[in-house]
């Protein structure tokens, strides 16, 4: 099923205008607008959150908006500079997050999700991603997914959540109680509709369409249907002049599924010619099929080095083809390298001299386009004396630093991802347990070595400065071994609650 992200951008005109300033730029709390021309008056054009919260909103003559706001900042507006950087934007994110992406004039970024959401974890986490970079870069967002691009340009304006997550074929109840605006109606017909009681969307598909579109046109039939996904609306991918791409268009559709492979072929072939001339070796490919219906099927492959070996990228793009539905036909093909990064000559070892380091790329490459590149990484060590702050993931093909983990006090093979807590039975307070109770199982205590005493880290957290840990290793009668703590010092009741938790299991 088709899944669409909008983005909404309700203050990118002043966003772009502070993001421009650099370490220049006016505090979020200072008012801005920007200002611009109707005839012979100076209107606002555009308001931050700062001024929004003054009263000030676009439209307004700027005189007023002085009155208002005596110490208020303006800048001219610019909507061909806010159009071309929302175009940068959208190479952007076409570049990170998935291989239809394009500019929605003039505050918004639409994107086809459909398969692209199990590389970031999920739909809620690659919106929540998608909003806290652009909140890290200084731009607001509000962002939707639905089924359909209207059903998300709906919600991600007019609903009450900044991030919304609509069920997959949710039909039109997502959409009964939103404005009538929501339906990107010219602004005289949402007036007229609500001259005659129409407020909510729920209000007109309530009533037989044929009088509403007599009375109002098509326009108003063709917006009910985008929304509620009756009526296709394709996205126009955005390209970037820089990108390296292959296109193929045939002159009777395609759909059998050797027929895609063999053209996917042709078609790395071509692309791989294009980047040995240029050095360069692809780290993401796209692949568009537009079909006959006026859809745009895609497929993603991302690599985990740069590869421009033909037969390599071939395999990785026809495992997908069984997510390609091609329906009454493919009519193009377009294979572009999203990411590209440059690739050195490789001088070949030597079998007299040395053997040829393994080469796993193509093992980790298959594995993350399979189960998503999130599920496949390593781990290495971090300098902190707190367990679970001491691992981090990185990507599986990350260089070695030659950081290790500190041999001196064991480390358990398999760490919680939380300390769970047990019942104990201790001779002494500051001696290790007797026996312990975990996951309702009472295990008795057979051996056990201690303690290692952790201290926290107090320049992180005031909380810490004076919180210790005691963790112990025991084994039970059946010779399983476990690290068991106890949050405290046994002594001090500052130092911890002196409970006592299990936070690993020896291999």
């Amino acid at each position: 099923m088709r899944r669409v992200v909008s983005l909404y951008l309700p203050t990118w005109p002043t966003d772009r205008v502070r993001r421009m300033a650099g370490g220049e730029a006016l505090s979020a709390e200072t008012p801005l607008v920007l200002v611009g021309r109707e005839g012979s008056r100076r209107v606002v054009r555009a308001a931050d959150a700062a001024a929004q919260a003054a009263g000030l909103h676009a439209g307004m003559p700027v005189a007023k908006a002085q009155i208002l706001v005596p110490d208020l900042v303006m800048e001219d507006a610019s909507p061909a500079a806010d159009a071309e950087a929302l175009e940068r934007l959208a190479v952007w994110m076409l570049q990170r997050f998935a291989p239809i992406v394009a500019a929605d004039p003039p505050d918004g970024i639409v994107i086809d999700s459909t398969g692209a959401d199990h590389l970031h974890g999920g739909e809620a986490a690659m919106l929540d991603g998608l909003v806290g970079r652009l909140a890290l870069s200084g731009v607001t967002a509000r962002a939707a997914i639905a089924d359909s691009w209207g059903a998300a340009h709906a919600l991600a304006r007019y609903s009450a959540d900044p991030v919304c997550i609509a069920p997959a074929g949710h039909g039109p109840s997502v959409l009964v109680p939103l404005p009538i605006e929501a339906l990107r109606l010219p602004h005289r017909m949402a007036a007229d509709l609500r001259v005659l009681g129409f407020d909510r969307i729920g209000d007109l598909l309530a009533q037989p369409r044929a009088p509403l579109t007599l009375r109002f046109g098509p326009e108003l039939e063709r917006r009910l249907r985008q929304a509620l996904g009756e009526l296709a609306e394709p996205i126009e991918a955005v390209r970037s002049p820089d990108l390296i791409e292959a296109r193929r268009a045939f002159a009777e559709p395609i759909g059998a599924a050797e027929t895609i492979a063999r053209y996917i072929g042709k078609l790395v072939d071509q692309l791989s010619r294009s980047l040995e001339e240029k050095s360069l070796g692809a780290r993401r490919l796209d692949l568009l099929c537009n079909c006959v219906d006026n859809r745009t099927e895609a497929v993603r492959v991302g690599l985990a080095t740069p590869v421009r070996d033909a037969q390599r990228l071939t395999r990785l793009l026809c495992d997908k083809i069984e997510t390609i539905d091609p329906g009454f036909g493919i009519e193009i093909m377009t294979l572009t390298a999203t990411i590209t990064e440059p690739v050195g000559r490789r001088q070949l070892a030597s079998s007299l001299i040395e053997a040829a380091a393994p080469d796993i790329s193509g093992l980790i490459d298959t594995l993350a386009n399979r189960i998503g590149a999130r599920a496949v990484y390593r781990v290495a060590p971090v300098a902190s004396d707190i367990p679970e702050r001491s691992v981090c993931r990185i990507p599986a093909m990350s260089p070695d630093t030659g950081a290790t983990w500190p041999g001196h006090w064991p480390r358990p093979s398999r760490l919680l991802v939380r300390p769970e807590p047990i019942e104990t039975v201790a001779l002494l307070p500051d001696h290790p347990p007797a026996s312990f109770t975990w996951r309702g199982a009472r295990r008795r205590v057979k051996r056990a070595d201690g303690p290692e005493r952790v201290f926290g880290e107090w320049w992180k957290c005031d909380a810490e400065l004076v919180a210790v840990r005691d963790y112990f290793r025991v084994e039970d009668e059946a010779g399983e071994r476990y690290w068991i703590y106890r949050a405290g010092d046994g002594e001090h009741p500052e130092t911890g609650s002196h409970r006592w938790f299990l936070h690993g299991v020896f291999g």
